[in-house]
This record gives C-alpha cells, structure tokens and sequence, in this order.
C-alpha cells in the first residue's frame, strides 16, 4: 500500500504540473490584457513604452520561462499580488476556501444522509410503486439546471416566504452575541445553496446507488449468506450495501471534490463569498494571480479525493490489494 501511495502522489505532482502549465498558458492568450487595457486609458502611452512595461515585467519571455518561475514562487509560499482586491492572494483566498469547505461539508453531508437510503429502499423495492416514486423524482433532480433551480428558491423563499436571505455568506453589521447566535446566522445564509447544490447530487447518488445494489443483491455470495440463515438485514447490511459502494465511492469521491472546489454557478446565483464566486470573479477581472491559485486548490482536492477512493477500495473490499 505504501508504494502504491506513493506511485499515486508522483502521478498527482505531474498531473498537477501539467494541467497548470496549460492553464497558465491559456490564461495569457484571453483577451483584455491588463497593461493592454492601462495603455489605451492613457493617451500618452505608445506602443513603445507598451513594450518597455512588458519588458520590465518580464512579460515578454516565452511563456515555459514565466511559469517555472512562477510555479518555483508557488513551492516557495508565494501565491503572488491580487491586482483587484489590491492584497496578497492568501489573504483573499483563506477565506473564501473556508466559505466553500462549509458549503461543501454541509451539501455533502445533505446528499449522503438523503440519498444512500433512499438507493437503497429504491433497489429493495424494485419494481413497485415506492421504486418508481423514487426514480422519478431523482430524474427530476438530474434533469433540473442548478441555475434554474437557485433562482425558483430565491423567489420562493427568499422573496414570497422571507424565510432566508437570498445572498452572503453572514449577517453584515449586526453583532452575534454568542457562538450559537453566529452559527444559527451562518447556518440561515447557507439553507438556499445547500439546496441548490446537493439536488442533482443527490439524484444521481440515488440512481448510482439504486444500480449498484439491484446488482450486488443479485450475486451468489448473497444467496448463500441467505442460505445460511442470516437475517435479512444483515444480509443488505454486512454483505450487500458494503459491496455495492465500492462503486458509488467513486462517484461520491468525484462529486465531493466537485463541491469543495466551489460550484461556481451556484455561488454566482447566491453571491456566495466561496472559492467558485471568486475564480469566476478574478477571470472576468483578469485578475489572473488569483484565478490561478484558486484553480490549483481546485484542481488539489479533484486529485486527492480521487487517490482516497482508490484507498477506500482496498478497505471496502479485502480482496483488492495494491502492490
């Protein structure tokens, strides 16, 4: 196990590198250069002195040479300058990494706790009214766009119902008297995108689980466990639900590092102050120091929950062994 970790994390480090590099390099082909954008402001700025501020910046080296050394600050702690927030991008980044683990933890903890159960009733019941009830409604989920779905809870519970905020992250201006006062304020900010975020993941978690216990169950080791007198919930307990999430690890593992990285539409409808807003933000701003760093954490979490599936296999299922 040891040396297959260890395999994984050298594959991680040349993904990683590689999908920078092109990002890197695709980020200095967008349009609305911003020394581009500063000359033509300034009607005494020639081309000429364009050139001269590239050159004092080093912008005009090939483009390898730009990012070695800014991937060489990265290994180093520095994440560079943000040009729009005017601040060091660490500074800018902490939280919004730390609004987005929220969303995510609470989205995957919603989706876990409704879906399992549900894909597992579905798969016991197959074929009968509470089965088809179920599938339906999880191909309502999957079917729905989250952006149509952010806007119908905003109206509906933010504006008809004032039941919610309809944007933020927390209360601005109001003091919280104590820790419950400020949980139960952030907890309320984060009711619509939890929401939003977990129905299509929910939905498909549902039909994933659903598929791969009706197979599972159909298997001779089942029989047999059956055979020898097993209660039937230990059967869909010990013996079915256990084997059946081997495959569901994968999608929960994808989907989960789908959520930390931020789910930008859902945090752009919310104006929700997390890692997705503020990489769409730094984008359209050019703002590109910020959009890196923020792509990399992105790109960090897809790799890592990826190698802690693989893990996951071998303690779900004792017959996987790496070696």
């Amino acid at each position: 196990m040891t040396s297959y970790v260890a395999r994984r994390l050298i594959q991680t480090a040349l993904v990683l590198f590689a999908l920078s590099f092109v990002t890197y390099a695709l980020m200095g082909l967008m349009p609305g250069d911003p020394l581009d954008i500063a000359c033509q402001a300034n009607p005494q700025c020639t081309p000429d002195n364009l050139e001269e501020m590239k050159r004092n910046l080093g912008l005009d080296r090939p483009v390898f040479v730009r990012y070695v050394e800014w991937f060489g600050n990265i290994l180093q702690g520095d994440f560079g300058y943000s040009r729009t927030y005017q601040k060091p991008v660490m500074e800018i980044l902490l939280p919004r990494l730390w609004n987005t683990f929220m969303l995510g933890l609470v989205a995957l903890l919603v989706s876990l706790c409704v879906a399992l159960p549900l894909g597992v009733w579905a798969s016991l019941r197959a074929g009968t009214r509470t089965d088809y009830t179920i599938n339906f409604l999880a191909f309502i989920g999957i079917s729905m766009p989250s952006f149509w779905l952010g806007l119908v809870l905003v109206i509906i519970f933010a504006v008809w119902l004032n039941w919610f905020p309809a944007s933020g992250v927390e209360t601005v201006g109001v003091e919280m008297g104590s820790m419950w006062a400020e949980v139960t304020d952030r907890l309320k900010y984060l009711v619509l995108p939890v929401a939003s975020l977990s129905a299509q993941t929910i939905a498909s978690w549902i039909r994933f689980t659903r598929a791969s216990m009706i197979e599972t169950m159909r298997n001779d080791y089942i029989r047999t466990a059956t055979a020898k007198g097993l209660a039937r919930r230990d059967v869909v307990r010990m013996h079915g639900f256990r084997n059946a999430l081997i495959p569901v690890v994968t999608v929960i593992a994808v989907s989960f590092s789908f959520l930390f990285s931020g789910a930008v539409i859902t945090e752009t409808v919310f104006s929700y102050q997390g890692v997705g807003k503020l990489m769409f933000d730094s984008i359209m701003g050019n703002d590109f120091n910020v959009a890196m760093c923020a792509f990399i954490i992105s790109c960090v979490a897809v790799l890592v929950m990826n190698l802690i599936a693989d893990i996951a296999y071998a303690y779900l299922d004792p017959r996987i062994s790496y070696k």
